[in-house]
C-alpha cells in the first residue's frame, strides 16, 4: 500500500542519518476504503493525491508546534514522504485516509518525497501559524491555509533524498 507521511525538513535529515523514517505518533495517510467513500468521483490517482494533501495539511501542524517550540531555523516547507507497505492499521477515528505506520519506515521504502519548492516558504509559514484556527472553521485562517496549498510539491525520487537533504 503506497502511504503519505507527513514530514518537516529536520525529519528528513533524520532519516538519511538513520536509514529510518519515524513517523510521528505513527500516522500517514492512504487510499483508505473510507476515503474513497468520502468522494462521489474520481480515479485511484486522484484519490491517492487526496491523500497526498491531507499528509501535506498534517505537515503543516507539524512545521506549527517546531515553530511553536522556537525552531524558527527549519525551512518553512511541507514535506511528504511516500513509502510503500503494508505493515499499516486503518485509523477510522481520524481523517478518512489516516492509518497507522507500526514503527519505522526503511530508507529502501520511500518511493518519493514531496516537498515545497523556496518561493512557497512565506505561505506555508502563514498557513502553519494558521492552521489549526482553519480546522475550527475560521475563514481567514482557511484562506491562509489555501494560499499555502495553492503551491504544489516538488516531486524527488526516494533514492534522490539524500541530496535533496544536503542541498536543502
Amino acid at each position: 500500500m503506497r502511504i503519505y507521511l507527513p514530514a518537516t525538513w529536520p525529519m528528513l535529515a533524520r532519516t538519511v542519518k538513520t536509514g529510518n523514517f519515524e513517523p510521528l505518533g505513527g500516522t500517514a495517510f492512504a487510499l483508505t476504503p473510507k476515503l474513497r467513500e468520502s468522494y462521489t468521483a474520481g480515479d485511484d490517482e486522484e484519490l491517492e493525491y487526496a491523500a497526498m494533501n491531507e499528509a501535506a495539511r498534517a505537515s503543516l501542524r507539524l512545521l506549527a508546534v517546531e515553530f511553536g517550540l522556537g525552531e524558527d531555523d527549519t525551512p518553512a516547507r511541507r514535506v511528504v514522504v511516500s513509502a510503500d507497505t503494508d505493515d499499516v492499521t486503518l485509523r477510522p477515528d481520524l481523517d478518512d485516509g489516516a492509518v497507522r505506520v507500526t514503527g519505522p519506515v526503511p530508507l529502501s521504502k520511500i518511493a518519493a518525497v514531496h516537498v515545497d519548492l523556496p518561493e512557497a516558504e512565506h505561505a506555508v509559514r502563514e498557513a502553519a501559524g494558521a492552521v489549526d484556527t482553519a480546522d475550527l472553521g475560521d475563514m481567514d485562517a482557511e484562506f491562509l491555509v489555501g494560499e499555502a496549498e495553492d503551491h504544489e510539491l516538488a516531486w524527488y525520487d526516494g533514492t534522490e533524498l539524500p541530496f535533496l537533504v544536503e542541498l536543502g
